[in-house]
């Protein structure tokens, strides 16, 4: 699945064509899973913005784009909707919630 912006904008038509078709799907976005996706495994936001924040003051400082170095997430969510895992017949082992940053039961 693309982790562009369209996908979240749009992510509650995708997560509902998704839905019919009964097929897990891994969002590339948290938000998808608020809105009735399985489960989701993404960049950890915050941190994503607090480094692109950094490097436009960096930018309006004087410094020249190309040579801030590319910045790389490390820090990643996990989340699952225990509601549609069960509406698939699927069961989320205890392990991969007990690492899960958000759980929607």
């Amino acid at each position: 699945m693309n982790d562009g912006p369209a996908t979240l904008v749009h992510r509650q038509l995708i997560v509902q064509l998704v839905e019919e078709v009964r097929v897990p799907t891994v969002y590339p976005f948290r938000e998808c899973v608020g809105v009735g996706g399985l489960m989701a495994y993404s960049v950890e936001g915050k941190s994503l913005h607090v480094h692109a924040a950094r490097q436009i003051d960096q930018i309006l400082k004087g410094a020249k784009p190309g040579e801030i170095p590319f910045y790389q997430a490390t820090k990643f969510e996990l989340a699952f909707n225990l509601r549609t895992a069960k509406a698939l017949g699927l069961t989320v082992p205890p392990s991969l919630l007990a690492l899960a940053e958000g759980v929607i039961e």
